[in-house]
């Protein structure tokens, strides 16, 4: 049956108030603090076929909105009242896209008959392996990232299976905690279904059905009505992420988008080959896949705040996601650490997007900030404890109609931060300073914003720090139309003493006694010229404590209380040539050498090549481009060096 608007407008509020419910029950009975108060968690309701027709917009993480439940759903069969389903295996069916989160989903009926699921994700501090906190970019290989259920019955017709239950608990650090938070997402599910026979009692089953299918129909609509103000043309975007793998080359995600009408095709070829670390992201080549698409739903619910946050979002879109590359890798590949990889995916869209309605978007996110777990000693009673206790987060890019937000937005918004009480209520550390740090936004018309810094000490020896997502210390956020990129990020280990240490990208660090960490999130970019920015912002930035004298004067050419230098100052900063697009010198120097034309022949190669050889040839071709003094950049470099590859190697063709 059809169903007229304002019915399914009404149908639609009723939908979102059940997801929200959902979260609501999750958020409030959940035990660990990565969930309670981060917020990494998700709810939903979708249809029989795994489509998510309703998410909440007010908790929890907005990067699985749309995730398709279809592939683990279809893993089970026979489902009765009072089942649920379970997995956090990222390779069984690529739903849960790295271990530590555990996706549910329960079967709602309605008079015997199956109607739609309840859905979502809790993000587990830790599910074992390796490391404390189950997750660092030198893992290899996914068997080195904790414990793995694919899709299995937790639960059968309202019986909990305990042995799966007590296998669980004791593959991990923590497992109070988990059970604890796995607790809470089974209850946000009986809140689903209890919401869903609410809905059909007041709609009817006929017009609920009818209104799953309406509202993503809606979503569709919405988002090509987007789509159509967008001219039609091929839009070209990359960036880095600072590493391959500890210590290693950059690695490059490309992006050439082409808008034609109504609808789009994003085409990843060129992305860099499958690593041997645990930056690939999961996505088993899907036209949709959530985590390649999270760009695009930010971008298209900025163009249109309206839009209906659900799966229709993406159907105008078609992803072309070549196989064994870090965007789509095959099994055994370590992937726990997708999502700084989809966090750098997610300004690659937006870039391109950028290209496109450069009027419209705003500049580069910040990124590159981590998700900060400790696993130490409490001295008074002897218990080990594991914890996540911030999300370092920088702002959102600066925007044609104002400054970015400060120490949140961009593509971190939904990530909730920590008290500082609650932290050092749960953890045995000493928070030394949590705030905003000065400079770190990129200078514009209208500024990026500000980085998050977080400095604590700790007091236990064989205290473990893991800094999950570690980046963007080399490459920086882009500026655009005049704006400059935002500050790189840092991490220290006991900061203005003598055992100072640069950590760099590291993302494990055991500490002793006494040692404090500081760690500073990069900054996001600025948009348009930043001698432009009125004399009354810069100097509120000033009062403020956003910026120092020194970068209002080299920046913004403003000096306080000096109107003839402030004068001077800009009137220099306004002959000198304007940029619409500024990476940073860091990514400028780079591409001196490998360019455009260099990283096509690569492509070509590597594609060429076994998935086995591909990170090993991609290090070798670098290493011998870096020894050899004569630059062309035209591709024939690139060629001679894996021909001498070749040499050395003749089994590297199979």
């Amino acid at each position: 049956m059809s169903i007229d608007p304002v019915t399914l407008q009404i149908f639609g509020n009723h939908a979102q108030a059940a997801a929200e419910a959902m979260a609501f029950t999750l958020f409030r009975t959940a035990h660990s603090t990565f969930v309670k108060e981060t917020e990494d968690f998700t709810t939903g309701l979708c249809t029989p076929e795994g489509l998510t027709f309703a998410s909440p917009r007010e908790l929890g993480a907005t990067w699985f909105i749309g995730l398709e439940y279809g592939p683990v759903i279809r893993a089970l069969s026979d489902y009765r009242e009072g089942d649920v389903g379970m997995t956090n295996d990222p390779y069984s069916g690529f739903v849960c896209t790295h271990s530590p989160d555990i996706h549910l989903w329960k079967p709602i009926f309605w008079e015997g008959e199956l109607v739609c699921f309840a859905v979502g994700h809790i993000h587990n501090t830790d599910v074992g392996g390796a490391v404390p906190a189950s997750l660092s970019r030198a893992l290899t290989e996914v068997h080195q990232e904790g414990i793995r259920f694919p899709p299995v019955k937790l639960v059968a017709e309202g019986v909990l299976d305990q042995r799966l239950l007590d296998i669980m608990l004791l593959n991990v650090r923590a497992p109070t905690q988990n059970w604890g938070d796995l607790k809470a997402q089974l209850a946000a599910m009986t809140t689903g279904e209890r919401k869903v026979h609410e809905m059909i009692r007041r709609f009817g089953l006929a017009t609920f059905r009818a209104g799953m299918e309406g509202l993503l129909d809606l979503a569709d609509r919405q988002a090509r009505r987007v789509l159509a103000g967008i001219p039609d043309g091929d839009y070209e975007f990359h960036d880095y992420l600072d590493e391959d793998s500890p210590g290693g080359l950059p690695c490059r995600l490309q992006l050439n988008m082409r808008i034609r009408g109504e609808t789009a095709e994003l085409d990843f070829t060129g992305s860099d080959p499958q690593l041997a670390a645990s930056l690939n992201m999961p996505t088993g080549g899907s036209a949709r896949h959530i985590l390649l698409m999270v760009g695009w739903n930010y971008v298209l619910y900025t163009l249109d705040p309206t839009m209906l946050l659900n799966g229709g979002l993406v159907r105008p879109a078609t992803c072309i996601v070549p196989e064994g590359t870090v965007l789509n890798p095959v099994f055994p590949a370590a992937v726990g650490m997708r999502s700084m990889t989809c966090m750098r995916l997610q300004g690659v869209l937006m870039g391109a997007f950028q290209r496109a309605v450069p009027d419209r978007l705003p500049a580069g996110p910040a990124s590159g900030g981590p998700m900060m777990n400790v696993n130490t000693t409490d001295n008074r009673t002897g218990r080990r404890v594991m914890a996540a206790i911030d999300p370092i987060t920088g702002g959102g890019g600066g925007a044609p109609d104002g400054d970015g937000n400060d120490g949140s937005g961009g593509n971190s918004g939904f990530l909730k931060n920590t008290p500082v009480e609650i932290n050092e209520a749960e953890v045995p550390i000493r928070i030394l300073r949590y705030g905003l740090e000065p400079d770190s936004g990129g200078a514009g018309k209208h500024r990026g914003g500000m980085a998050t810094v977080l400095e604590f000490r700790v007091h236990a020896p064989g205290t473990v720090v893991t800094a999950r997502n570690r980046d963007r210390s080399r490459f920086r956020s882009w500026g655009v139309q005049g704006g400059l990129p935002g500050a790189a990020s840092q991490f220290w280990r006991n900061p203005g003493t003598a055992r100072a240490e640069n950590l760099g990208n590291t993302d494990v660090v055991t500490l002793d006694p006494g040692d404090v960490i500081r760690i500073v999130c990069s900054g996001a970019s600025g948009w348009g010229p930043a001698w432009e920015r009125s004399l009354a912002a810069v100097e509120a930035d000033l009062a403020a404590g956003k910026i120092s004298a020194r970068a209002a004067a080299r920046d913004y050419g403003v000096v306080v209380g000096d109107a003839a230098e402030t004068q001077r100052l800009r009137a220099a900063l306004a002959t000198a040539p304007q940029r619409d697009f500024d990476p940073g010198p860091e990514r400028e120097a780079y591409e001196q050498v490998w360019t455009d034309a260099n990283y096509a022949a690569l492509t070509q190669i590597l594609a060429s090549l076994p998935i086995h050889w591909r990170h090993y040839a991609k290090r070798q071709i670098f290493s011998r481009i870096d020894a050899n003094t004569e630059r062309r950049g035209d591709g024939s470099e690139v060629q001679a060096a894996f021909a001498a590859l070749r040499q050395d190697f003749p089994q590297i063709s199979g």
